[in-house]
């Protein structure tokens, strides 16, 4: 790409910076990670155009676009940045990119399948749910290779992230309900951290940085707080908030939206208010986000008749593809976000201020 598309958007007339226009997937990292390097220089992001999914960062603003990745298929989103290092997840190993010298290591191997990777706040320990022949569960260990072990869990384990402020606690998701558990990572203390039913569609939990708060939503109702140390639950917002990310105060948590897609949105955590940031029109797929309720094992075998799997399949599939989500999330800086949308027919990285200029 010679240079960046950027449009105001066509109701708030924020500066929307169109990323990649290659005609195959490209999404930025997950919810959970930021996309942007610490100086907000560059954006890394995942893309398909080698015909396997591989770690690309482009320059910001400018366009000028370097491949990072080349071996065998990395996890599309794996990608974690703290500081210089980039960690990500390839089969069933964990990686660290250097983005200043270029090199790859191998920090840990393991005979299963891995989710993303999820480092603590500096990058001292890592954490990724795995999947072996023998059941489901979480490893956990240091970036420098040593002290890893597996921690065992009877269900499936989504979304593994360390509290920012006690690093020994890790929070997960068990899928189905309930959802948000937490065990230290040298696998003792594991509790549920709320017990609800299937009537509660718990998703996208997300540490607050410097409270260790968590904020998750009740799908498609309410936008809710956790405090971490009395478990209190209150709700910030009643809206369809989908993928969340809260800034590091706290105080505003950015969404989008689906089953009416509305938008991305900035919701202030105390009084609820809802602002606009922009239109993400990604095609956002999935049956499953219809329903407000978890998938339910009819589910999985419809789609396992089918051949499909759960996490990236068409629309007539449980979840649907990830790249049709926009998973907003925010600049080191919080001044500017990063989204996917398929407006275009493909899978493209956008990036938008959070103001007018």
């Amino acid at each position: 790409m010679s240079g960046i598309l950027t449009v105001p958007d066509r109701s708030t007339g924020v500066e929307v910076f169109q990323i990649t226009d290659h005609p195959s997937i490209n999404h930025p990292a997950y919810f959970l990670q930021s996309s942007f390097t610490p100086d907000g220089s560059k954006i890394v992001f995942t893309s398909y155009r080698t015909g396997t999914p591989q770690l690309f960062l482009a320059d910001f603003p400018g366009g000028g676009v370097v491949q990072l990745t080349q071996a065998a298929p990395v996890h599309p989103y794996s990608a974690a940045i703290r500081d210089n290092r980039l960690f990500f997840v390839r089969s069933g190993e964990i990686w660290v990119h250097d983005l200043k010298s270029g090199c790859e290591r191998r920090i840990a191997a393991f005979d299963g399948q891995l989710g993303e990777v999820s480092p603590d706040a500096v990058g001292d320990w890592l954490v990724a749910a795995i999947k072996t022949s023998d059941g489901c569960g979480l490893v956990c260990g240091r970036s420098d290779g040593s002290q890893w072990c597996l921690i065992p869990f009877p269900r499936t384990v989504i979304h593994p992230q360390f509290h920012p402020l006690e690093p020994e606690w890790i929070e997960f998701a068990g899928d189905p309900a309930p959802r948000m558990h937490r065990v230290r990572r040298d696998g003792t203390g594991l509790e549920c951290l709320y017990g609800h039913g299937n009537d509660e569609f718990v998703v996208h939990e997300a540490f607050v940085a410097q409270t260790g708060n968590l904020v998750f939503t009740v799908w498609p109702r309410l936008l809710c707080e956790m405090d971490w140390t009395t478990r209190r639950i209150r709700t910030i917002a009643e809206l369809n908030a989908w993928h969340i990310a809260p800034n590091r105060a706290g105080t505003q948590v950015l969404c989008d939206t689906n089953h009416p897609d509305t938008g991305i949105w900035l919701v202030d955590a105390i009084t609820g208010f809802q602002k606009l940031v922009c239109h993400s029109d990604s095609s956002n797929q999935g049956t499953q986000w219809r329903k407000s309720c978890y998938a339910l094992k009819e589910d999985f075998i419809a789609a396992q008749k089918n051949n499909l799997s759960w996490m990236e399949t068409p629309t007539d599939t449980v979840y649907g593809p990830q790249w049709t989500h926009p998973h907003p999330a925010f600049s080191h800086d919080e001044r500017l976000i990063t989204f996917t949308s398929d407006r275009s027919g493909n899978p493209q990285v956008y990036a938008a201020r959070l103001y007018v200029p």
